[in-house]
């Protein structure tokens, strides 16, 4: 229970890496606060199924991309849990395409979810974290941002912008005694995974893995629980890879 009486936020919290992520805040002891985009029906069984193991959660719909919704729906969950003390900016897409072929409208589209998402909900969390004098976020990045994609430029630019702004939040954040750190997930069976194996070139860089397989989103959610919690107090500002050995 390393998160007992803590409150996380977590973006994107109905489906993959975020639903397993929302679980196992929870069975550390945190009460949670998920978002989602569109998927109500996903999101509403993540509550069930923390509350069916004693835990507390609750679910709203948010678009990280428009300030005003964000900004509505922390101040809702400081109403209704009395505080944040941990954020995880999870929420992303991604469109595989080779570079020659990705559209403007598709670039700009994962920018903003990935990138320029983060960023509003971090502004926007952020004095209620200063408040309550301190806490973690994290940001869920990816092995493309280093490996140079190699199918998602758009996606790949995106997450290595995304250690950067990690970098930036830390600097900032660290007289607050927040940290800020980016946890570089490799390939991971999800649903983001599942399409992207359909390439070629994703399949090569499979076969890299040291460890010869794919990642599970435990696996991710785990080292997410620790970088909220104190037993990372002494860490931020770092990229925590978990690729199998993908990248290093």
């Amino acid at each position: 229970m390393i998160l007992k009486n803590k409150v996380v936020f977590i973006t994107g919290g109905s489906r993959g890496l975020g639903k397993q992520i929302s679980i196992e805040m929870s069975k550390a002891g945190a009460k949670v606060f998920l978002t989602y985009k569109n998927q109500k029906n996903f999101a509403n069984k993540v509550v069930s199924e923390i509350k069916s193991f004693g835990g507390v959660a609750k679910s709203m719909a948010m678009d990280v991309c428009d300030r005003k919704n964000v900004k509505k729906t922390i101040l809702t969950c400081v109403k209704h849990f009395k505080k944040i003390d941990i954020l995880v900016n999870n929420a992303g897409i991604n469109k595989p395409n080779d570079f020659d072929k990705v559209k403007d409208k598709d670039w700009s589209e994962i920018m903003d979810v990935n990138l320029k998402g983060v960023f509003i909900c971090s502004q926007e969390a952020l004095p209620f974290l200063i408040k309550n004098r301190g806490g973690s976020i994290v940001n869920i990045g990816s092995v493309s941002g280093q490996y140079g994609g190699p199918r998602t430029p758009h996606y790949a630019a995106s997450k290595a912008g995304l250690i950067s702004l990690s970098q930036v939040i830390a600097r900032y954040s660290a007289k607050y005694n927040i940290r800020c750190n980016t946890l570089a997930a490799g390939l991971i069976l999800s649903e983001m995974a599942k399409k992207s194996m359909k390439s070629a070139s994703v399949k090569e860089a499979a076969k890299k893995i040291m460890l010869g397989r794919l990642g599970n989103p435990k696996e991710i959610a785990s080292v997410a629980v620790f970088l909220a919690s104190d037993q990372s107090s002494y860490i931020t500002a770092q990229t925590i890879n978990v690729n199998g050995g993908l990248y290093f």
